[in-house]
């Protein structure tokens, strides 16, 4: 389902409703939330939709673009329109790209690879995620030619650090956004009242189970045991969660009944998946070891986007990850243009929480974003529609933009400036 401007698909729809068909995933962003929760269980819906606390900063990042007002500008001549972008050397054909979301396969089994088909057949490039179901080297084949980047997060081995970016490099992707809010795991209160954390069943880790330098951390024994950790007291639950994480390890569950090594995995993984002690010395030391562009991703102020810049970043992601990590955190729409006056054009800033219409993508770029990264929309439309739901999110989302910013009398991307904005 390649790209369909936005008034032929607006009358494929109406056509399309002139014999009783009516599209399957929801246009509104209220209304395509209620559809996702209603088709997951309470646990992937905790993980996926919750965030840090009371989860103030994630209403504040969705209520942050309806204080921003758009000023359409009347009799522009807007027959014709091209709203495609250029990005560290690549041409991309909207300012859009998905952001990484980990453990999509509580949604359903392979989401990782549902979705890099989806951004294929689209053509929006997608973020690889650290803590993905699917290694990146399989999904980097389903995208054939659509770009990939892939999101880093840094533990506590450098060298496993080192070779998930080897492996980034070698399997096409085209930059590493570091992700640097995650150094700890928010207080996610959803996530606590359940009980649950998706890892220690063995989901989103895929990343670390197919990596050569984590696997000898295993052969070595580094996942032997978690030293002075606390320990599950075994119930009838306990064991059913263990026999589960052996399905959910590589390999199946007959082939992993007898063996350590998931058990393993998952204590090593929980042991060295985040470095408190992350530093900018070590983003320092990666623009050394790569030649890609490296993101940082996290940043909210002013000074630390030019730490990053100074630490040899390429560009950033303004983001507070999506409202998971620390509650009452400035938004990232209201972060944005402070950073981008202390950064200015054509030093890259990317803005990620809170897209939930193409109107967003608008105030975003206006207020001086070059691209946005598109969250938990497509997690919705992977849990309403599959493949085809994440892509007629997709849809939906670039052909709410092209009619806003046409509407709106921008032709393009140069064209969505702050001058379109009170």
């Amino acid at each position: 389902m390649p790209y369909i401007n936005a008034l032929q698909r607006q009358k494929a729809i109406f056509l399309a409703g002139m014999s009783g068909k009516r599209p399957a995933v929801p246009f509104q962003a209220v209304e395509l939330r209620i559809a996702a929760q209603q088709r997951l269980s309470a646990q992937a819906w905790a993980y996926i939709d919750g965030g840090a606390s009371d989860e103030v900063s994630i209403a504040a990042n969705v209520t942050a673009f309806s204080k921003v007002s758009i000023l359409p500008r009347m009799m522009r001549g807007d027959a014709s329109s091209d709203f495609s972008t250029r990005l560290f050397g690549q041409d991309l054909a909207f300012p859009l790209l998905l952001a990484p979301i980990g453990v999509l396969d509580l949604i359903c089994p392979g989401a990782d690879r549902v979705v890099a088909r989806a951004c294929r057949n689209v053509g929006i490039p997608m973020i690889f995620s650290n803590q993905a179901g699917t290694p990146m080297e399989t999904c980097a084949q389903d995208l054939g030619n659509t770009s990939r980047w892939f999101q880093l997060y840094w533990s506590k081995s450098d060298d496993l650090v080192l070779s998930f970016v080897r492996r980034a490099e070698t399997c096409g992707c085209s930059a590493i956004v570091l992700t640097v809010d995650t150094t700890l795991l928010g207080w996610r209160s959803r996530d606590l009242a359940l009980g649950y954390l998706p890892f220690l069943r063995g989901l989103g880790i895929a990343q670390y189970t197919s990596d050569p330098i984590f696997n000898a951390l295993i052969e070595h024994g580094e996942g032997t045991a978690v030293s002075g950790g606390p320990k599950p007291k075994v119930t009838l639950a306990t064991i059913r969660n263990l026999l589960q994480l052996k399905a959910n390890y590589p390999g199946g569950f007959a082939q992993n009944l007898f063996r350590k090594a998931p058990l393993e995995a998952v204590r090593l993984f929980t042991n060295i998946y985040s470095n408190p002690a992350l530093s900018w010395e070590q983003v320092i030391w990666l623009r050394r070891q790569t030649k890609l562009p490296i993101l940082i991703k996290g940043i909210l102020r002013p000074d630390d986007a030019l730490k990053a810049m100074d630490a040899g970043a390429d560009g950033i992601v303004v983001s507070n990850h999506g409202g998971r990590q620390v509650d009452g955190a400035i938004s990232s729409l209201s972060a944005l243009k402070a950073i981008r006056k202390t950064l200015p054009k054509p030093f890259p800033i990317l803005l990620d929480s809170g897209i939930r219409s193409g109107s967003d993508v608008f105030k975003a770029l206006a207020l001086g974003a070059d691209a946005v990264l598109l969250g938990r929309p497509y997690a919705y439309g992977l849990a309403v529609g599959g493949q085809r739901g994440v892509e007629e999110v997709i849809l939906n989302m670039l052909n709410d933009f092209e009619l806003t910013a046409r509407l709106a009398g921008c032709r393009n991307v140069q064209e969505i400036d702050e001058s379109m904005i009170g």
